[in-house]
């Protein structure tokens, strides 16, 4: 009875630092390196999806949930925030995502499915961690993200990546309608022109934004980091100048899905390396993040937070079919919501429980 009574109080503890932790609005979440951020995907445009993802995560108490610059996506994440805010009295942040250039993160899968042979075995359908590529009408774009891996596993060569990123004069429109609380700029070494003349577009907007994130990393560039690191001091400059307050997401391995401790460590690598270099604002981690991220980082003086991107999607996507199958919304459907925050939850809480406090300006 004593054992099982100390366990009660160890739950009961433990559920009361998380509700805490839930309650830390975004900047707070920063402060204490406690932040989490849900990546929705910057070419995921499956509406009913996306609405679940949010309403989820934002119950399970991310505090910033990022999405594609697009008005329907927006919308949709909107009514999953609606309905958590309605049922738990809390909204995390919504941020958009752009770029300043050609990018991985804004792209589609796309091939002629009347081109495949009738034996196939499908190997594209094996390796798409999103389930677009269906068996009759190949890629399903509103589930498509982007991440590439089905490109190299077609045997015929017939998938093709089309870029998808806006242009430059859609900006500051798309952002004065959609006023979202942040936005995230993907960017890359040798952009520095094409970086400032995105920021004009937004500053364009007349949006008041409570952060604008920069992502970028080493993988896929023949850039040390301490050449990136000047890359990112460069554009802390020009954000300075206006007034703008940068986050900065450090893309390990991007697009990666990957599971495993790999990943993870190359997310935590690049943070140990451009910690000491890096310009003044909270470093969060991306690209490769997963459940087991956390174990390779110290207890204090770590990131200010992480997004999960495949991993949290990966999670949910079981519960997000069988939804769809009953032709009910994840969210209405409790003997499905129930068992998917729990998964939401393991994911998440470990990172609202850390005590670290790294500097943010």
């Amino acid at each position: 009875m004593a054992t099982h009574h100390c366990t009660l109080r160890q739950l009961t503890f433990l559920k009361s630092k998380v509700e805490q932790q839930c309650c830390l609005d975004s900047e707070e979440a920063l402060a204490k390196g406690s932040w989490v951020k849900l990546i929705c995907g910057a070419s995921n445009e499956d509406l009913p999806a996306i609405s679940d993802l949010c309403a989820l995560y934002a119950t399970a108490g991310v505090h910033c949930i990022d999405v594609a610059a697009d008005a329907a996506v927006v919308y949709a994440a909107r009514k999953g925030l609606d309905w958590c805010e309605e049922f738990q009295g809390s909204r995390p942040w919504l941020m958009i995502s752009l770029s300043d250039g050609k990018d991985e993160h804004f792209r589609k899968a796309w091939f002629d499915h009347n081109l495949c042979p009738p034996d196939c075995p499908k190997p594209c359908q094996k390796s798409c961690p999103a389930s677009a590529i269906t068996n009759r009408k190949g890629i399903n774009t509103k589930r498509c993200y982007g991440c590439g891996r089905c490109l190299p596993s077609c045997p015929l060569g017939l998938i093709q990546a089309q870029d998808k990123h806006l242009e430059l004069e859609e900006i500051a429109p798309l952002i004065a309608e959609l006023q979202p609380d942040a936005v995230e700029i993907h960017t890359a070494p040798g952009r520095k022109k094409e970086f400032q003349k995105t920021i004009k577009e937004i500053i364009s907007s007349n949006v008041q934004l409570k952060r604008v994130a920069v992502s970028c990393g080493l993988e896929g560039h023949q850039i040390s980091p301490t050449e990136l690191a000047q890359e990112l001091w460069e554009r802390f400059s020009y954000l300075r100048k206006h007034e703008l307050r940068p986050l900065w997401q450090l893309d390990g391995r991007r697009m990666s899905g990957d599971l495993g401790i790999g990943t993870a460590k190359v997310a935590v690598n690049l943070w140990q390396k451009i910690l000491a270099v890096a310009p003044p604002g909270p470093l969060q981690l991306a690209g490769g993040t997963n459940a087991q991220t956390i174990q390779l980082l110290p207890n204090e003086n770590g990131p200010a937070g992480i997004a999960f991107g495949g991993i949290a999607r990966k999670l949910i996507e079981p519960w997000l079919l069988k939804a769809e199958a009953n032709e009910r919304n994840l969210r209405d459907w409790p003997e499905g919501w129930q068992p998917a925050l729990q998964e939401a939850k393991q994911l998440i809480n470990p990172w609202l429980l850390k005590n670290s406090r790294p500097k943010v300006c």
